[in-house]
């Protein structure tokens, strides 16, 4: 099962994919976490320790890395450079392990021109899609805003895009256009998860905005998330009862849709 998540930024994407990669893991499924986030937050949402998650260095700043697969120098243009690198080994030498998640930081190219055919973009892509075409276990991808660095190759073999949503109405606009987008390039099955929601006016809210079989649940908001966070501890060993059965509905939403 690959799963991709994404939506507006600021609406709890990586806190959402750290907690489903845990159910996954928790049910005795072979998980890969990808952070393919620019922030990449992915680590600490998980509960990883701060100095370990500070530690990890992304595919795309590993120079040496990027060279030995591509043949070029990154961050250098003008290069020639293979376009189908080597990439199957780098999940299993790169990703860190974590309660029965391997977590990989994937990174971004940041710079101006970021979607050029630069080395590192070619090096990510290719991995991105390889992961996603040849991987058997669960593969939960945190996706930066937008899905615009998915190609047709690699939506098309995502099981189910997810797409998280908080009240507000530029939120909704941001997930109608992802949706809208991701028809466009082949995503056939979408998620949405209503999260921050402080009301039952705000749930119903988002209810009434999208098909009843696309949404797959209710998150609450809760103060424990950010607790969690300056405690530096795993979000997953403080849910109250509240919180397990809500992320429960979408893990069973998933599982059985």
């Amino acid at each position: 099962m690959k799963y991709a998540i994404t939506g507006k930024g600021g609406v709890g994407k990586s806190t959402i994919t750290g907690i489903l990669s845990h159910y996954f893991a928790n049910n005795g499924f072979k998980v890969l976490a990808i952070d393919a986030d620019p922030d990449a937050n992915l680590a600490m949402a998980l509960g990883i320790d701060f100095k370990k998650a500070e530690s990890i260095i992304p595919i795309s700043e590993q120079r040496r890395l990027i060279k030995e697969r591509t043949g070029a120098n990154p961050r250098e243009f003008g290069q020639l450079f293979k376009l189908n690198p080597e990439v199957k080994d780098i999940p299993a030498k790169f990703s860190v392990d974590f309660r029965g998640i391997k977590l990989l930081v994937m990174g971004a190219v940041r710079k101006g021109g970021e979607g050029c055919a630069c080395p590192e973009n070619v090096l990510l892509k290719s991995l991105l899609s390889d992961i996603v075409l040849n991987r058997d276990e669960v593969v939960i991808i945190d996706m930066e805003a937008g899905i615009e660095h998915l190609g047709r190759a690699t939506a098309g073999r995502v099981d189910r895009m997810l797409i998280i949503v908080e009240p507000g109405s530029q939120s909704i606009d941001t997930a109608r256009k992802i949706i809208r987008f991701g028809k466009e390039i082949g995503i056939k099955k979408f998620g949405i998860i209503g999260n921050k929601i402080q009301h039952k006016s705000e749930e119903e809210w988002i209810r009434n905005q999208f098909d009843k079989n696309d949404l797959l649940g209710i998150v609450s908001y809760h103060n424990m998330i950010k607790e969690a966070d300056i405690a530096q501890k795993p979000l997953i060993d403080l849910l109250d009862e509240k919180l397990k059965q809500e992320f429960l509905t979408i893990y069973e939403s998933l599982i059985t849709g």
